[in-house]
């Protein structure tokens, strides 16, 4: 499937269209066929959408929107948290690939989120600091998950201003599999 120069608009409908399909279904939707895969390998990729995500293991948005091969623009990072390398992805999808659509994915029961609430230390302590910033002294990690998407959404909007695309928050709920795009 062709996704060039698609609007945000449509981008969202495609994924909120894409996540009520997940939620009815009880095996993946998205085009992995040879078929796909040769189309993207000879006419490369034309994602309609990025979406920055946690990586844990039960977030997976290609599934999550019934997508396949060359649908979406992922970035994966333990709480969905944005620096400099997130940035790049994001610019090098809205420039380089027109991507209208710009998603800040998180999620219910974010390991990442809790280690901030609950000041965790090592390497995972550059993560979590950045949450920590964003949720301050709120311990409900539902709530802090939300305030963690919404300081990523605003650090895009703030570092790459660009009229050129949207970009939004939403929260995966693991347990229904629902997205709620209305942070």
């Amino acid at each position: 499937m062709k996704h060039d120069n698609i609007s945000a608009s449509v981008a969202l409908e495609k994924l909120k269209q894409g996540n009520i399909a997940y939620i009815n279904s009880a095996v993946g939707a998205g085009d992995i066929s040879p078929e796909r895969r040769m189309y993207t390998s000879e006419h490369g990729q034309k994602p309609y959408a990025v979406v920055v995500s946690c990586s844990d293991s039960r977030v997976i948005p290609e599934s999550i929107f019934s997508a396949g091969i060359g649908d979406l623009f992922v970035i994966r990072v333990a709480g969905n948290v944005i620096d400099s390398t997130q940035l790049g992805s994001i610019e090098y999808a809205t420039k380089h690939l027109g991507c209208k659509l710009v998603v800040v994915l998180g999620h219910t029961g974010c390991g990442a989120v809790t280690a901030a609430v609950n000041e965790n230390g090592g390497y995972v302590k550059f993560i979590t600091d950045e949450i920590k910033h964003a949720i301050g002294d709120e311990h409900d990690t539902v709530k802090a998950s939300v305030l963690n998407v919404k300081q990523s959404v605003a650090k895009i909007q703030q570092l790459l201003n660009n009229a050129d695309f949207v970009t939004m928050g939403a929260l995966y709920h693991t347990d229904s599999g629902v997205v709620d795009f209305e942070l």
